[in-house]
C-alpha cells in the first residue's frame, strides 16, 4: 500500500466484508452486499478467507478493494489464529465502520479479531444448533447482528437464540441484478440448441446438485405421473451433477420415462440457458432460499416450488407450490402449467428481490440505520 493510499484510508470510511470463499453462489453474495453501499460515503473492502487471487473474482465482487488471504479449508479449522492475526492487520489499515461477515467462520474471526460491530449473514439452516456457537453468539451479542437470507433461516436462528431481541436477528433476502442476469440469458432457440433439447418439446427444467437435499427423485416421479397428460414429446431436463446421478437414471428407467428425462450435467453459466424451459420446478428439501427461482423468473419462466423453507417466500402464489415429497400434487401442478397461461413473475422479482428493493430494506435495519445517520 502506498503512502497516499494509507492517508486516504485514514480519512475515508470503509465497510469490511468478510467472506469464507467465492465458490458457487458466494461470489454473487459478496456482490449483493457490496452494492448496498453504492452511492453512499462508504467504500467496501471485501476479504476472502479461502481461495486464490483472481481478477474475475475482483471484478465480480463489485468492491473498492479485494483482498485474498489464501487459506485452504484445512487451515481454517480449529482456532484460526493465523486468520485472526491477518484480520487484525487489515482492520488496522482502514477506518472501518463495521464488518459484514458471511457464514459462521468469518463471523468468529471478525469478532475475535476486531472490536467492530459485525453483521453476520447466514445462508443455511442449523448454524446455531450447537451449544458452543450459541454461547459464542451470546457473548458477543452487543456488537453482533444476524441476518438470514429468508424468514425460514431467520426463524431457525431465533429459535436457537431465544433471548435475543427480534431486531437483532432479521431477514435480508438474497437478490439479483435483474438487468445483468437477463443480459446473460440467451434466447429460447439458442438455449435449446446449446443444451441439445428439441425446439418443439414442452420442457420442465430443474437446476441443482444431484443430492438428496434437492430431491430430484420426487421431480422424476411427479413428471412420470403427469407425462400421459402433458403435451406429446414433453421432456424433463435436469441440469447438474452429483452422487445420485446413477440412482436417478435408474429411477427414470424403472418408471419407464428414461427417454423423456435428460440429464444435462454441469453446464457452465447455467442460468444463461433458462429460457430453454417452459416451466422451472424446484423440489428441494427445505431450501434456505432458492436463487435459481430468481434466475428463472428473470428469464420469464413460470416456477413451481416446494411449500417449505425459503422457497415458499419466493414463490407467492400457493397454486405454484406443492408439499415436500408430494409427487402427486407436483404432477397436478405440471399438468396445470402445460394447459394454462401464466403471468410473468418479473414484477414480483423487481418488487422484492432486486438490488434496489433489498437495498431499501437494508438501510431500515437497526445497525445499518445508525450508519445512515452519519451520512
Amino acid at each position: 500500500m502506498t503512502a497516499s493510499e494509507q492517508a486516504d484510508g485514514q480519512t475515508q470510511r470503509w465497510v469490511l466484508q468478510f467472506c469464507h470463499g467465492y465458490d458457487g453462489p458466494f461470489l454473487d453474495c459478496a456482490r449483493q452486499y457490496a452494492v448496498l453501499f453504492k452511492g453512499t460515503p462508504y467504500k467496501v473492502c471485501t476479504v476472502y478467507l479461502t481461495g486464490k487471487p483472481s481478477e474475475e473474482v475482483e471484478r465480480g465482487s463489485a468492491s473498492d478493494e479485494v483482498i485474498f488471504l489464501g487459506y485452504s479449508s484445512a487451515q481454517v479449522r480449529g482456532l484460526k489464529l493465523g486468520a485472526i492475526r491477518d484480520f487484525r492487520r487489515i482492520v488496522a489499515s482502514r477506518d472501518f465502520a463495521l464488518c459484514i461477515a458471511h457464514r459462521f467462520k468469518p463471523i468468529y474471526v471478525a469478532l475475535l479479531g476486531s472490536s467492530l460491530p459485525v453483521i453476520g449473514v447466514h445462508h443455511a439452516f442449523g448454524d446455531y444448533k450447537r451449544r458452543s456457537r450459541q454461547l459464542f453468539a451470546n457473548f458477543f451479542r452487543k456488537r453482533l447482528m444476524l441476518l438470514g437470507v429468508s424468514n425460514a433461516v431467520r426463524d431457525d436462528m431465533r429459535s436457537c437464540l431465544p433471548d435475543w431481541p427480534a431486531e437483532r436477528i432479521e431477514t435480508l433476502y438474497n437478490r439479483i441484478d435483474v438487468e445483468a442476469v437477463q443480459a446473460e440469458q440467451v434466447a429460447r432457440e439458442a438455449a435449446r440448441k446449446h443444451l441439445g433439447l428439441p425446439q418443439d418439446a414442452w420442457v420442465v427444467g430443474n437446476v441443482g446438485r444431484l443430492h438428496p437435499d434437492k430431491d430430484q427423485a420426487t421431480l422424476i416421479r411427479g413428471f412420470a405421473r403427469a407425462l400421459p397428460q402433458l403435451p406429446a414429446g414433453s421432456l424433463l431436463a435436469i441440469m447438474g451433477s452429483g452422487r445420485l446421478e446413477s440412482a436417478l437414471k435408474a429411477l427414470a428407467a424403472e418408471l419407464g420415462v428414461d427417454d423423456a428425462v435428460r440429464f444435462l450435467g454441469q453446464v457452465p453459466n447455467g442460468r444463461g440457458y433458462f429460457k430453454a424451459f417452459d416451466v422451472f420446478a424446484l423440489t428441494s428439501d427445505h431450501e434456505p432460499f432458492g436463487m435459481v427461482l430468481l434466475e428463472a423468473m428473470a428469464a420469464g419462466v413460470p416456477v413451481l416450488a416446494t411449500d417449505c423453507g425459503g422457497a415458499r417466500e419466493v414463490v407467492e402464489a400457493a397454486s405454484c407450490r406443492f408439499p415436500l415429497g408430494d409427487h402427486d400434487m407436483l404432477a397436478q401442478r405440471l399438468i396445470h402449467c402445460s394447459d394454462a397461461e401464466f403471468l410473468s413473475e418479473l414484477d414480483n422479482l423487481q418488487r422484492r428481490f432486486s438490488d434496489l428493493a433489498v437495498k431499501e430494506t437494508f438501510w431500515q435495519l437497526s445497525m445499518p440505520s445508525r450508519l445512515k445517520q452519519c451520512f
